[in-house]
């Protein structure tokens, strides 16, 4: 029986796959990140979109490097983050300027922003609409700096991972450049959501507005990178979506957490950074 019992863990028929392989230490280490930081910009406002103060963390490809000129990858935020601790939790500012000196990227600025700890990156019945904020707030100031938002990148992880797939469903094909999705926070329902976090969706009609699934079609022409940890308590929602809109990326060996995210920046930071130049 307990031969049995692990099989269906192994083949997700059982619950608490995460949990067996988090213990058979098979989530795998966070790698060293890379030496060299750049240093990271705050901009601070009241927006109000959010109806409260939000900040944005600017990480240049270059240390001193001013926004004129360069394209721009906005990045979202977990759960329970903030554009502060998600650039400090992934090293961003030691990943871009890696890339970009060391990997072939060409450079551009990765821009995180205060979304909310668990808003879903959507309009909330309370008012709150963190892509609106973007859209309407963070967009304009970084082009007032000089920035170039005429097309723009979006990577995100968990529930950052679906907002990024909120925002280019908003901004669309002609204004996204390409779109990361890591271990994105995907439902097969409004009550599977409800389970996951209560406050991820006002209701089942607030879900059925916001079901990237149900609008996939918006997504059509936008190059996009998805990708996921086998041990991820959304693997299963994640190949599902993998098989319908047929994005790059992989379904890999990880888990919900720091240590796979990093291990997959290098080849997202260079899909992202090689779109947005007009290259494949």
């Amino acid at each position: 029986m307990g031969g049995a019992g692990y099989a269906l863990v192994q083949r997700e028929m059982l619950p608490g796959r995460v949990r067996l392989d988090r213990a058979l230490g098979r989530c795998g280490a966070a790698p060293e990140p890379p030496p060299g930081p750049v240093k990271i910009e705050f901009m601070p406002w009241r927006s109000a979109r959010r109806r409260t103060a939000v900040t944005a963390a600017i990480v240049p490809p270059v240390d001193g490097r001013s926004l004129r000129g360069l394209p721009v990858v906005v990045a979202l935020h977990g759960t329970g983050h903030t554009a502060t601790s998600l650039v400090a939790s992934l090293n961003l500012h030691h990943y871009l300027p890696d890339a970009v000196a060391n990997g072939g990227v060409p450079p551009f600025a990765l821009v995180a922003v205060d979304g909310g700890k668990d808003s879903y990156w959507h309009p909330r019945a309370d008012g709150d609409d963190p892509i609106g904020m973007i859209t309407d707030e963070l967009l304009p100031r970084l082009r007032d700096r000089g920035a170039r938002i005429d097309r723009v990148g979006a990577i995100g992880w968990s529930m950052g991972g679906y907002g990024a797939l909120v925002l280019a469903r908003r901004l669309g094909a002609a204004r996204t450049a390409a779109v990361v999705a890591s271990s994105p926070a995907l439902f097969s329902s409004y009550e599977d959501a409800r389970s996951a976090n209560r406050r991820s969706f006002d209701g089942r009609a607030d879900f059925a507005r916001n079901d990237v699934f149900a609008s996939l079609d918006a997504l059509k022409g936008v190059p996009l990178r998805v990708d996921c940890g086998n041990s991820d308590p959304f693997a299963r929602m994640t190949r599902r979506f993998r098989d319908r809109a047929r994005p790059e990326g992989s379904m890999s060996g990880g888990c919900h957490d720091v240590a796979y995210w990093q291990r997959l920046l290098r080849p997202q930071l260079a899909f992202l950074g090689h779109r947005l130049a007009g290259r494949r």
